[in-house]
């Protein structure tokens, strides 16, 4: 299921800037509440000890209930005993300093000061009123944080969309890019955490790049080779109608059918590159040894007609987790080649065994060889070893490595250690055809 990035990082942010708020509030409030009492308890303490001075004649009460402090809301009276009346809850017996005492009527908050000579005077006040003002006093803090709630919220929002706006640009940069000519992002100014996914897009670029400059050029190529027999076998069919006579006639269709085999050649090596590119999984477990001898066989007619010694090297026996028909294609494209390309009386070995991990398939021809500085260029498509005499498509060996490509292998030439001749090398590590391979050292 897709969820926004934007979305989730502000509901997140946003419940731990609100957590966080209220966790404040709470201990804001409650810290607050008994501040305020532990002050009004000082300011007990204080009014006690100016009633019990001189200075604070002025401010006795002609009679007790009389409020002590400008603010009536505190609901503070004083009692300078024994001079005042005595409540029936007030005994001696209380101790100086502070007392919290039930009545019949409401609970008190009592402050008893000894006065020096005799007396003492005591300072009350209920504690519905404490409370209250206590409360009214922690509700006051709160109000900030109330108030700046919003700005939070607000700010984590802009905040969260102005850090993920990078990505949002680089997307619509991707979108801008027209589908053939990509191009790489540019990463200035780009925060630390996107630029390795940037660089990561710029790599699948230039891989993207460099395919369709291949396919274009594989297109441009493919059709340039079409035209040359196309238009050979067009020539070649209006010369039919001049043919003077049946002797004649069989001389001109002769090329002509020459003609139509190579282009049948060419368009099955096209469709062959076509469904290589194309093919998905397919794999199973694969007896190469019996995959060898099938080819063999198929090719056996013309090796004894060209008198070439054609054998299998398979000492022990040898399987693969890849596709057969891969295979097939691979090793038949290769001994083809042997085939093409080895005189009359020559000798072809397919060779299996393994080195380490890796099982190693080899076609083995004491033909002419490929110059070391031309082993590497002749997997390129439509391309033929200049002066090699021989027709063909010149996408036999493209066809072969993209095959190896495919199925996690690699395909090589190399010269023998004779120094004559060509060794086809397909190499694949075992028992994981879906991993890359690495070719062991030759």
């Amino acid at each position: 299921m897709k969820h926004s990035l934007q979305r989730h990082l502000t509901l997140m942010l946003g419940s731990a800037v609100l957590l966080s708020a209220l966790l404040a509030a709470a201990a804001s409030f409650v810290l607050a509440y008994f501040e305020a009492k532990e002050f009004q308890d000082d300011m007990l303490k204080q009014i006690a000890t100016f009633e019990a001075s001189d200075s604070g004649r002025s401010f006795k009460a002609n009679g007790p209930g009389v409020a002590a402090s400008g603010d009536p809301e505190s609901h503070i009276t004083i009692f300078h005993l024994p001079t005042d009346i005595r409540p029936a809850w007030l005994t001696d017996t209380l101790a100086p300093g502070f007392h919290t005492l039930d009545t019949r009527t409401d609970a008190l908050r009592v402050f008893v000061l000894d006065r020096r000579g005799s007396g003492r005077t005591v300072v009350i006040q209920p504690t519905d009123a404490r409370n209250e003002i206590a409360l009214n006093s922690a509700l006051r803090t709160l109000v900030p944080l109330l108030l700046l709630l919003p700005i939070l919220a607000w700010l984590v929002v802009r905040i969260v969309r102005s850090e993920l706006s990078p990505i949002a640009q680089l997307s619509r940069s991707l979108d801008e890019q027209p589908g053939d000519r990509l191009h790489a992002i540019v990463d200035a100014g780009l925060p630390d955490e996107i630029t390795p996914f940037v660089h990561a897009i710029n790599r699948l670029l230039e891989r993207v790049n460099h395919l369709m400059g291949e396919q274009r050029r594989f297109i441009a190529d493919a059709a340039h080779e079409l035209r040359t027999p196309l238009t050979a076998l067009s020539l070649q069919a209006q010369n039919l109608r001049h043919a003077a006579s049946l002797e004649d006639m069989k001389a001109r269709v002769l090329p002509l059918q020459n003609g139509i085999e190579r282009a049948r050649q060419m368009t099955e090596q096209l469709l062959n590159l076509a469904r290589i590119q194309a093919e998905q999984g397919g794999k199973s477990d694969v007896e190469v040894s019996a995959v060898a001898r099938e080819l063999i066989a198929d090719a056996l007619p013309l090796a004894e007609a060209r008198r070439i010694d054609l054998g299998l090297d398979a000492p022990l026996p040898l399987r693969l987790e890849t596709s057969p028909e891969g295979l097939r294609l691979i090793l038949g494209n290769g001994l083809e080649n042997a085939l093409k390309y080895t005189q009359a009386g020559g000798e072809i070995t397919v060779g299996l065994r393994t080195e380490e991990e890796y099982a190693v398939i080899e076609i083995v021809d004491n033909g002419p060889g490929i110059p070391a500085e031309e082993q590497e260029r002749v997997f390129d498509a439509f391309y033929r070893l200049p002066g090699s005499g021989k027709n063909g498509s010149g996408l036999g060996l493209a066809i072969a490595r993209e095959a190896a490509a495919r199925l996690g292998g690699t395909v090589s030439l190399h010269t023998p250690q004779s120094g004559h001749g060509l060794v086809f090398r397909y190499t694949q590590k075992k028992g994981c055809a879906e991993d890359e391979a690495h070719s062991p050292q030759t």
